[in-house]
């Protein structure tokens, strides 16, 4: 098979990573890319943005299956474009893509169907965002409506805290993603990420994982798109699975078919497991960064036959299976972050890695031959183990042998995992 992998990051280099293990894939091409997915896929220098330029492309290679890894090109239409071209994508349309593009959306749809999820209001002026704020209290959650990458959600612990962040949206710190505000309940419970492909009738429960947003130890400092992430979530049960198979993707497929917007592609749960059990945060309708790094290393299965599948209508005649092993990812970011930071800052040298063992590129290039950070996010440094433990101890060591003086990292990804196989 042909393949075009559309993306630049973290994601797209694990996703490029397990899908050039496929014995069916023939070429095998990415536009944009970096250094690490270099190794894997030809770079084809394409205007993502141009829907028309990559349908031409897809048309002169006879590409047999585009996936797309980030959600801008997504929520922009891109697999709409590709789908009315005749060619098999990977990935959710333009109006199916609203679940990540509009929290509101998502909240609505949850209220339609009886998805468990916070209490919330939607807002389009700052004085009555307030007022709801003042009336309901602390703490409360403060999201921006729209794409934020990863940055748009504030946690208050205080009303002045959320008085302050529905300041910020509609003051344009995140641009048009700010210009409606969803307020909604605090949850109170252990964060998780869940993975779902979806064929638009059928669903195929991949794993889970759990991400550490905020930038310090500790989980302390703002959040971020991602600092690390560990999998599988200890918290998942087989009985939360299920749980969450039933009460929140079920519901979510057959509501989004239900409203003319049939869900392709793969569907990404933020999850808070309450008290009551899980409850839906917020859905991602692409694959998770970090989290995609560690799904990756524990995928047994071809990734491509799944991504097919899906993308096909075809999901029902496939499974996928996962090693036992535990996987951990510390994200290794450019000081500053999620600040201003310097760009261009050379990385000396990554270190050699065995089985169990990858460095992602995130934010990477390559200037005059040498390899330069170009991003936030900008390594991936990702090993397995038999225990959260070990993965760490694995992940921790290779961390350490990556020469490069503007990087910094969190040092206790997976730290509740690992207290809790103590306990």
């Amino acid at each position: 098979m042909k393949v075009l992998l559309i993306g630049s990051g973290g994601r797209e280099h694990a996703l490029a990573w397990k899908l050039a293990q496929s014995p069916k894939l023939s070429e095998f091409y990415v536009a944009p890319g970096n250094p690490g997915i270099a190794e894997h896929a030809a770079a084809v220098d394409l205007n993502i943005d141009d829907h028309q330029a990559v349908a031409g492309f897809c048309r002169d290679k006879a590409i047999d299956l585009v996936v797309i890894g980030p959600e801008a090109p997504l929520v922009a239409g891109l697999a709409d474009a590709l789908r009315g071209a005749g060619i098999t994508v990977f990935g959710p349309s333009a109006a199916a893509a609203q679940l990540e593009g509009s929290k509101g959306f998502t909240k609505d749809l949850c209220a339609r169907y009886d998805i468990p999820t916070g209490a919330y209001q939607r807002f389009t002026d700052a004085a009555a965002a307030k007022a709801y704020v003042c009336e309901q209290g602390a703490p409360i959650v403060v999201k921006a409506d729209g794409l934020a990458a990863g940055k748009g959600v504030t946690v208050a612990m205080t009303v002045e805290e959320a008085l302050a962040a529905i300041d910020d949206c509609f003051d344009g710190a995140f641009g048009a993603a700010g210009a409606e505000v969803v307020v909604e309940a605090y949850l109170d419970g252990e964060e998780a990420s869940f993975f779902c492909l979806s064929d638009g009738k059928t669903a195929l429960a991949l794993a889970t994982a759990q991400d550490h947003k905020r930038v310090g130890d500790g989980d302390t400092g703002p959040n971020t798109g991602g600092m690390g992430a560990y999998s599988p979530a200890p918290v998942m049960t087989a009985e939360m699975v299920s749980r969450t198979m039933k009460e929140i993707i079920e519901p979510t497929i057959r509501g989004m078919a239900e409203s003319g917007y049939p869900f392709t592609g793969v569907f990404f749960a933020g999850l808070m497991i309450t008290a009551k059990g899980p409850e839906l945060i917020e859905y991602n309708v692409r694959f998770g960064d970090p989290e995609t790094q560690v799904l990756m290393m524990r995928l047994e299965s071809d990734l491509l036959d799944l991504l097919y599948a899906a993308a096909s209508g075809t999901l029902d005649q496939v499974s996928a299976e996962w090693s036992d092993d535990v996987a951990l990812t510390v994200v290794m970011a450019s000081k500053g972050y999620p600040g201003s930071y310097d760009k261009g800052t050379p990385i000396a040298a990554l270190p050699q890695t065995g089985p169990g063992e990858k460095v992602f590129h995130a934010g990477t290039a390559l200037k005059d031959g040498a390899l330069v950070a170009t991003g936030g996010r900008v390594l991936n440094v990702t090993a397995t183990g038999k225990t959260v433990a070990e993965a760490q101890a694995h992940a921790y060591a290779l961390v350490d042998r990556v020469e490069w003086q503007n990087g910094f990292c969190r040092r206790d990804i997976g730290w509740q995992a690992v207290a809790r196989e103590k306990n």
